[in-house]
């Protein structure tokens, strides 16, 4: 079953409990996929990996704004914004834990003979692919992690 099909499956299931906050977060995150299918020159049918990167960037919005409102004193707002979060990551592949993304950096390193700072390009590259078969990495983090390996 793919991502879209387990989303419209839950979304039915929900409507059918009568859950409005699930029912209301997969009908946008159902949404965001489908404009995200028709954007560009031609409509096109999304594949899982596709979906799961419209489900990563959901999150990161929502995380985004969910930060935005506890900084000014919506907590409400705020709160409802992280559910959806935590609602979404349920239907991505799981995050690498810190120590995982560690030896990763490390095996990138030798296997490119990186040796500092200019080579972390090369660095990312290898870490990303080694990383998709194995779970869901933070960008942001990943690439200060590179950095602090290759400027040590």
């Amino acid at each position: 079953m793919t991502t879209l099909e387990r989303l419209t499956s839950d979304l039915t299931t929900a409507m059918k409990a009568r859950d409005t906050f699930t029912t209301g977060t997969l009908r946008q995150i159902i949404g965001a996929v489908r404009t995200a299918e028709k954007s560009g020159s031609v409509a096109r049918e999304f594949s899982d990996e596709e979906v799961q990167a419209v489900l990563t960037s959901e999150v990161k919005k929502r995380r985004e704004s969910a930060q935005i409102f506890a900084d000014a004193k919506a907590d409400d707002r705020a709160a409802n914004e992280t559910a959806e979060a935590d609602l979404i990551e349920g239907y991505l592949p799981a995050s690498l834990s810190p120590e995982q993304v560690d030896a990763l950096v490390a095996d990138a390193i030798t296997s490119t003979g990186a040796s500092g700072p200019k080579d972390m390009g090369t660095v990312m590259k290898a870490v990303q692919a080694a990383a998709a078969g194995l779970g869901r990495v933070d960008g942001k983090a990943l690439s200060q992690k590179v950095r602090a390996a290759l400027t040590s």
